[in-house]
């Protein structure tokens, strides 16, 4: 029997189109379509019906239902929605060409014009679940046969350029290449409209184009005229991308994925592969697509020690610019780490090409962001009305880390196209800019987890695919700006830090309300006259009675009598530090002496901004509110108890770590005093030394101005110079120690372990302690510790719990608690876990308990149940199965058999694999998430100094500035350290995440060994190994009751901020 192709040339021609690699060859072989039909490309959807008339065998036909089945959704109107509305899109990356799909549905006419003249960016976009069933409706699978098979969740961007192509050729999209659009031109008369400045020159049919629809999709350094971008700065962030060729070979596809690893949850990688390369990186991430695809965070510093980078300029442009790369040194650099990420097995790592036939390998800067403020605008002239839309990078430049793109690109693609339906249906241009940029607010919001969950309702209302939509959450009156009547002038960027400019309104106490708020707290307190800022405060008295207002039962005022000024100055900023969570800014020295009072009001205002909505009784508190919980606090105790564990460590026996209860027994180091209980009334020391004075950093020795102070260990640096003396990176609260011989400050990554060297490079965050139920300051029973007996062998006991109440959120973290097993364990430092190992700890720990036999075969057939559902699943093309390592598939294998589910086998398969890898990706992306805030919170501070320290000196100075303006100065630089002390408490609130991050991998490193030791026969064990088997769970439990903590912690923090809310609250 003939086939198709030979009867029919144009089925030839038609199956071209689909199996196209290249754009040329795509548009060639659809050219020749139109004319073995006789119809002319780019003739809307008209086109399209007429070519499925005349294409109906069995190929096309399945195709044609897929695009079929997408416009007989309501919302298209049979393609009748936006008839006689013409557009013009700018850019054909995949933002652009799914916009332009969906305004080709919608039955408008579109114009696509596009610079280039081929696709060649062989980057791979990782894809969330409903841009998988998006591409999967539009007939992905017809154009690429590999797209996101088994587990897969991401394609190449020249591979997804190619599927929007040949889908938006089909509708009748017009693409016009290697041509640029360089502006708008105004209607010269009434009459006439908006047309566009193109180059080189057009033909005359495009050049006389005239549209009143512009979608610009042409990347973040092209924004048309009249929209106003915002820089968004981190420090300094250096991405490099590799692609090498991929051979397909059985080896290859047998190397698993890295859906992302990041230092901060997983030093000890990075440890390895720094002694073994000498690379030093942040974060990696390897995907399979056309090409085997790395992308990495790399450090500076790192990049010109091993030649990369040739010289360090501290111009971001000029520091990554061609001159200043080393291309072979680079080279060298991506295949290393490469090499080391996969363990080698990926063989000879030869380079891909890129566009110009070079090493496609590249360096880039991602330390700033652009986001533009508004997403649509409105111009009129003569009459004529032109709505101009954004989408892809030129509406919000994506942080690659996050994977969320394409698929945030796809968002805005939708709600720019639903706006041209409200547009064409004759809405007003107020209507239209409020309902967009109500759904703007809600884009950079977004994420798998916040969405409708159904991702097979979503289309192009923004109700199907947005919970709790609000499209009047703006107003027209609030987007009247951006409603042109002429054209404006061109585009503005401006930074984030235009935002201190403004003036603060209701931010921070002026001086008069600081000293009237710190007059009620004190009054009642004998001995105690506040009457200013500066020599009321010198006797220490007036500190003591502040503090014990706000935390009662610390000390009685009574015991005050006969105590110095310097040794009550000196137990109350110890004590408001490690009771209160406000550190200090200056010493007791300078209190006492009262020879700072910039730096003394400075100091009380974080009490003011901390505790003004305490509620005030006169007299003395016997008895009152413990505060709110402070992260600020949380990760002081959290520091000083790795302090205390450190300096105990010499301690140690062979049989490991002491058990927590009989290490708080001992006495407390003497470089860190005992934290007191909150209930139990303490003396003030007797002594207490400072390290250094305040307006010296204790590293550099220059000057410290107010907003520069950063207290730790009772001296002051600079945020500058309190770095890692090893790596020189930034420490952050609870991430870094001080070493006892040498005296410098370490992060974790680096501490020195003095007698433990045997895992000294392997010890990171996840070897953390965190404060006990009692230093975690819940309100609890004073507990008494005793030491232990001679000779036996402690046991973790049960600690006291107390009912609380959990948010939702809560308490699906602690159902996460769980313990899953796995047979076969790595000895540290471990690689990155592949999400074939995650699915094979998924399996044993949902059908394999501690000892408890495989589940009933009920179980397997919820899950097959729950992947027959899944929309990625109901494609007719045959999937193609992930290879695994014989390990897993094994017990893949032996499940299914014994469950008698072996003929559904592939999919429950695959539907494991998937939710590890999502997993997986949803913790890179949270760890990548708080790293770039991290950043940003530096940058920011960074400005704040610069500002603070003007402003002090301003104030310092004896000049002839009259008062007025000293009042003014004084209260811009109170606003300035009231924004210190925000970021401050939101890097606290970041580095809480961190550790739960930190714990849950050091639980999963747990769960592994442990799972080693219960696997085996027990006449087989050895008492060594039931000894480490002991250790190994008393550790567990510790994770455990860690994370616990935290937890609890969170729902002190949630009672406090609901007691202290305005109204009742569920």
């Amino acid at each position: 029997m003939a086939s198709p192709t030979s009867i029919n040339p144009a089925h030839a021609h038609f199956e071209s189109v689909l199996q196209a690699q290249l754009c040329q060859d795509v548009l060639s072989s659809f050219q020749g379509l139109c004319r073995a039909l006789g119809l002319e490309p780019g003739g809307g959807l008209p086109q399209y019906h007429k070519i499925k008339a005349q294409l109906n065998y069995w190929s096309a036909k399945s195709l044609w239902a897929k695009l079929d089945k997408r416009a007989s959704q309501p919302v298209y109107q049979q393609g009748r929605a936006c008839t006689g509305t013409k557009c013009l899109v700018v850019g054909a990356g995949p933002c652009g060409l799914r916009a332009a799909v969906e305004l080709a549905m919608l039955g408008a006419r579109v114009v696509l014009v596009e610079k280039r003249t081929k696709f060649s960016r062989h980057n791979v976009l990782h894809l969330w679940p409903f841009t998988i069933h998006d591409l999967r409706a539009l007939g992905a699978k017809k154009f690429y046969g590999r797209f996101c098979t088994g587990s897969l969740d991401h394609i190449s961007i020249r591979q997804l350029q190619l599927l929007l192509l040949k889908v938006a050729l089909l509708l009748g999209v017009e693409i016009h290449w290697g041509v640029t659009f360089t502006g708008l031109q105004p209607p010269p008369r009434k009459g006439s409209g908006w047309r566009a400045q193109l180059q080189p020159s057009p033909p005359a049919q495009l050049a006389n184009y005239e549209f009143d629809v512009l979608i610009s999709a042409a990347g973040g350094k092209f924004v048309p005229e009249g929209f106003t971008v915002r820089e968004m700065r981190g420090k300094l962030a250096i991405g490099i991308t590799a692609n090498f060729v991929n051979g397909r070979t059985v080896e290859e596809t047998q190397v698993p994925e890295i859906s992302g690893v990041a230092r901060i949850y997983n030093q000890s990688f990075f440890q390895s592969l720094l002694k073994a390369t000498g690379i030093d990186l942040e974060n990696i991430v390897y995907y399979k697509d056309d090409t085997h695809y790395f992308v990495m965070t790399a450090k500076k510093q790192c990049l010109l020690r091993l030649g990369v980078l040739r010289q360090d300029w501290p111009e971001t442009d000029r520091l990554l610019g061609s001159a200043n790369v080393a291309p072979e040194a680079l080279q060298r650099f991506a295949r290393a780490a490469a090499d080391f990420a996969t363990h080698g097995k990926l063989g000879k790592l030869e380079f891909a090409q890129d566009a110009h036939g070079r090493p496609d390998v590249s360096a880039f800067d991602f330390t700033s962001m652009m986001r533009a403020e508004s997403s649509a605008r409105v111009q009129e002239k003569h009459g004529a009305r032109l709505l101009l839309g954004l989408v892809g990078d030129c509406l919000v430049e994506p942080f690659w880390p996050l994977g969320t793109g394409v698929a945030r690109g796809f968002l805005a693609a939708f709600d720019a196209a639903w706006m041209v339906k409200r547009w064409a249906e004759g809405a007003g241009p107020l209507e239209v800019l409020a309902e967009r940029e109500s759904l703007y607010q809600l884009l950079s919001q977004t994420s798998p987890e916040n969405m409708h969950r159904n991702v097979a309702q979503y289309g192009l209302d923004p109700a199907s695919r947005y919970p709790n939509l609000n499209l009047r959450a703006v107003t027209p009156s609030q987007v009247r700006d951006l409603y042109d009547v002429e054209a404006k002038e061109p585009v503005q960027r401006m930074s984030d830090k235009t935002d201190s400019r403004k003036p603060a309104t209701a931010l921070v106490a002026t001086q008069e309300e600081l000293l009237h708020w710190c007059q009620e707290q004190t009054a009642g307190y004998p001995g105690v006259h506040v009457t200013d800022l500066s020599s009321s405060w010198v006797d220490g008295l007036a500190l003591c009675a502040l503090v014990h207002r706000l935390r009662p039962g610390l000390l009685e005022p009574s015991e005050l009598q006969g105590v110095g000024a310097l040794e009550a100055t000196s137990w109350a900023l110890k004590m408001a530090e490690h009771e209160l969570g406000i550190t200090p800014v200056l010493s007791a020295q300078a209190m006492v002496a009262g020879n700072d009072p910039l730096g003394l009001i400075a100091y009380l205002s974080h009490f003011h901004s901390a505790f003004k909505s305490t509620p005030h009784n006169p007299g003395p508190v016997s008895q009152g509110s413990p505060g709110t919980a402070s992260a600020v606090l949380f990760l002081g105790k959290l520091q000083r108890t790795l302090q205390r564990t450190r300096a105990q460590g010499n301690g140690e026996d062979a049989g490991g770590k002491k058990p927590r209860v009989e290490v708080e027994a001992e006495t407390p180091s003497t470089e860190e005093p005992p934290v007191p209980e909150p209930d139990v009334p303490v003396t003030p020391p007797s002594q207490y030394q400072e390290a250094s004075a305040e307006d010296l950093c204790a590293l550099c020795g220059e000057h410290l101005y107010i907003l520069e102070r950063l207290c730790a260990n009772g001296r002051f640096f600079h945020r500058s110079c309190f770095r890692c003396h090893i790596c020189e990176a930034t420490l952050w609260p609870s991430g870094y120690g001080q070493h006892p011989g040498d005296g410098h400050f370490y992060c974790l990554q680096h501490l020195p372990q003095p007698g433990h060297k045997e895992d000294s490079s392997d010890r990171g965050p996840e070897s953390q302690d965190l404060p006990t139920h009692s230093e975690n300051n819940m309100p609890s029973r004073p507990s008494i510790p005793g030491a232990p007996q001679e000779g036996t062998t402690p046991v973790p006991s049960q600690p006291t719990r107390q009912l609380i109440r959990l948010s939702s959120p809560e308490r699906q973290r602690l159902s996460s608690l769980h313990l899953t097993p796995d047979p076969e364990m790595e000895a540290p430092p471990k690689p990155p876990r592949s999400c074939s190992v995650l699915a094979r700890q998924a399996l044993e720990g949902s059908f394999v308990g501690w000892g408890m036999p495989v589940q009933s075969p009920q179980v397997l057939v919820a899950v097959e149940k729950e992947e027959e559902e899944s929309p990625c699943s109901s494609d007719e093309e045959a999937e193609e199965d992930v290879p695994l390592d014989s390990d897993t598939e094994q017990v893949l294998w032996n499940l299914a058999k014994n469950s008698g589910t072996m003929n559904s086998y592939p999919t429950w398969r695959r539907t494991l694999l998937r939710r590890a890898k999502e997993e997986e990706m949803k913790r890179f992306c949270k760890a990548q998430a708080i790293q770039r805030r991290q950043n940003e919170i530096e940058a920011a501070l960074r400005e704040l100094e610069a500002k603070g320290t003007e402003l002090e000196l301003a104030l310092r100075s004896r000049s002839s500035s009259p008062e007025q303006q000293k009042a003014l100065w004084l209260e811009q630089l109170l606003q300035l350290v009231q924004k210190k002390n925000s970021l401050v408490a939101e890097e606290a609130e970041l580095m809480i995440t961190v550790q739960e991050l930190n714990l849950e991998e050091k639980q999963w490193q747990l769960d592994q060994e442990l799972r080693t030791y219960m696997n085996r026969e027990e006449t087989l064990k050895t008492a060594a190994d039931r000894q480490a088997e002991d250790q190994v769970l008393r550790k567990l439990v510790d994770v455990v009751n860690q994370r616990d903590a935290l937890i609890r912690f969170q729902e002190e923090r949630r009672l406090s901020e609901l007691a202290s809310g305005p109204g009742p609250q569920g």
